[in-house]
Formats: structure tokens, C-alpha cells, sequence
């Protein structure tokens, strides 16, 4: 079995002993290490690249949702709270699971095993580059009183949207705080393709390609949007489908 690299942010100290009393009953997860606030949990993340995060919602000065805010790439989180309607009202999307403390072990057996099977689902994926993220790669977006975890092929597309970025995944399309530009530096080339200023389109959600006026393209989406491809992008875009 796989060793599963884990970390903890959890203001508690109690609640930190906890989990790790839990977590010696899974040998095969690795405790990286432990945080008490957001800060030195982002350092923690970014230091370590875990696979699994046990992160407390409600901390002082920060929360466990701007901690997510401040990633690029969300490892699979479970998040620990003493608030049971507040997990379950704040994500709407993809969340893997929540424990209320004090945590039962049972209950903690089952989350580990959730992220057993989400593991095994990210079949390993050929990457370009590691600054880079992966199409099983996923991120972290708040809006309004609404969270959700993304996983990045579960995208369609992206556009701007002032100084900021629309995502469409399903039904849904919330604001990610980060330009365009920014986001498109860290997108998997592999899916995603920069269609005109404005937006850019993930190529497996595309249903239809049809020739359109001054040698453009116009790309039917499989959730029925239209996107028009710019002159210049078209040409690139025939070349890397080989249209």
C-alpha cells in the first residue's frame, strides 16, 4: 500500500493530539507535520506538497477557507470543525469529507477510506512540467457564502471577467479572484487552450467546431455555450487538432 503523506492545520492543541492518536491506527499515512494558524499552514503545503490535509475550519485570524484560497493546488482535504451545519452548508461542489469533533474513529476510518478510492482515481498522469497543474489537479474557489473544490477537468472553460476569472464547471459558474493570465500560467496544456482574450476552453468539453467568418472558428461547448476562436488562435488551434 502507498504511503499517504498528511499534514494538519488545526489551531487546537487537544485537537491536533487527536488526530494524531487517529492517525498511528492508518500506518500508511506519513504525518509531514502540523500547523496551529493558516500562516504557518500555507508554509507547511507549500514546503511539503502532502497528499492529504486534516484542516480546521474555524481559527483565529484566518480561517480554513482563505487557507484554501491562498493555494494554487488543494491537496485532498478533510476538514475537522466543531460546527456540523457549517460544512455542510458551505460547499456545494466536490467536497471529499468533514469531521465533527471530537472525532469518532470509526467516522475516521471511512474518511480514509474515501481517500483511498480518490487516490486510486488519479491514475497517474503524465505531467509537463510540476509547476503545473494536472487535470486531476484541484483548486479551491469562494464566492459570495459559497465554497467549492474543483477538480481542474471538470472544467469547460474560463473567462475574464474585469480583473478577475468566471469558471464554468456542471451547472455552475462562480468567480475565481486571479486574473486570467494568472490562471492560465498554472492550466495543464494538455486540455486547455487560450481560444480568444477572453476566454479559454478546456478541448475536451468541446462538442462542435464549425468554420465562421474571416477565417475564425466557432467552437460548440458540451453545455451549450458558443465560444468564437480569434483568427490567430485559429490557425493554432487546426495545427494542435489537426484539423
Amino acid at each position: 500500500m502507498n504511503s499517504i503523506k498528511a499534514v494538519i492545520v488545526e489551531d487546537s492543541r487537544l485537537a491536533r493530539n487527536e488526530l494524531k492518536e487517529l492517525i498511528k491506527k492508518h500506518p500508511e499515512i506519513e504525518l509531514l507535520g502540523e500547523a496551529e494558524n493558516v500562516d504557518k499552514g500555507f508554509e507547511l503545503i507549500q514546503s511539503t506538497n502532502p497528499d492529504l490535509l486534516f484542516l480546521d475550519i474555524n481559527m483565529p485570524e484566518k480561517d480554513g477557507f482563505e487557507l484554501l484560497e491562498m493555494l494554487d493546488e488543494v491537496p485532498i482535504t478533510i476538514f475537522t470543525t466543531a460546527f456540523d451545519e457549517y460544512a455542510i452548508k458551505s460547499f456545494e461542489y466536490n467536497a471529499l469529507d468533514y469531521l465533527l469533533k471530537p472525532i469518532n474513529e470509526k467516522r475516521f476510518a471511512l474518511a480514509i477510506e474515501k481517500v483511498h478510492a480518490k487516490l486510486e482515481g488519479n491514475s497517474t498522469e503524465d505531467e509537463a512540467g510540476k509547476e503545473r497543474l494536472t487535470g486531476n489537479s484541484q483548486i479551491f474557489i469562494k464566492d459570495g457564502e459559497k465554497c467549492w473544490l474543483v477538480k481542474i477537468g471538470d472544467i469547460s472553460h474560463m473567462e475574464i471577467v474585469g480583473n478577475y476569472t468566471r469558471v464554468f464547471f456542471e451547472d455552475q459558474s462562480p468567480m475565481l479572484y486571479k486574473s486570467l493570465n494568472q490562471v492560465e500560467e498554472k492550466l495543464p496544456q494538455k486540455y486547455f487552450f487560450r481560444a480568444n482574450r477572453q476566454q479559454i476552453i478546456n478541448t475536451n468539453f468541446i462538442q462542435n467546431v464549425v468554420p465562421w467568418f474571416n477565417g475564425k472558428l466557432k467552437l460548440s461547448m458540451m453545455n451549450g455555450e458558443e465560444v468564437e476562436v480569434s483568427r490567430r488562435q485559429s490557425y493554432l488551434f487546426k495545427d494542435r487538432m489537426s484539423l
